[in-house]
């Protein structure tokens, strides 16, 4: 592959990888992880695209499942003894503002479940609609939207406690 259209790749879509990812994650250096990941993989492969809006699709469709599957080993990596923590305390690494702010709107949203956060993450953050967000993520469109009314009713709820109380 040529140094330029590697460069092309990496501009046009680390910043949605390493976004999307965070919002599945909730954690910066594992976003890095898959976005080096995802990037290596279109490089490598090559996939054929007949669009610009397919290329993207395909990598937000790697994407998310990079996550999903990470997320599935990091929950059964989830099981070990505590002696095995050692005693040291991590450091707590704050998200920069290449990721989710910490408005109170994006707080509140990443507080929803995965499926929801997926769908508001491509829907208003990517501007995708909720045909294209169903054949992404492999979910009926009828799902997608249902996941969008059900974040909308959930953030109205944590919203306005905030703003009232």
């Amino acid at each position: 592959m040529m140094r330029t259209e590697a460069e092309r790749l990496v501009c046009a879509y680390s910043d949605l990888i390493l976004r999307l990812s965070y919002t599945y994650l909730g954690s910066v250096q594992d976003a890095e992880d898959i976005c080096q990941n995802v990037l290596i993989k279109l490089m490598t492969l090559s996939p054929e695209f007949s669009s610009f809006e397919h290329e993207k699709a395909w990598v937000i469709r790697v994407t998310a499942n990079a996550c999903k599957d990470l997320l599935r080993t990091a929950a059964r990596r989830r099981s070990v003894g505590l002696e095995a923590l050692g005693s040291e305390t991590p450091a707590k690494v704050e998200p920069d503002a290449l990721f989710l702010d910490d408005t109170p709107v994006a707080c509140a949203v990443a507080a929803l479940p995965i499926e929801q956060r997926e769908a508001v993450h491509l829907h208003y953050y990517e501007g995708y609609q909720i045909a294209e967000i169903a054949r992404m993520t492999g979910a009926s469109p009828a799902a997608v939207a249902k996941r969008l009314s059900r974040a909308r009713e959930t953030l109205r709820e944590i919203l306005g406690r905030k703003h009232h109380g």
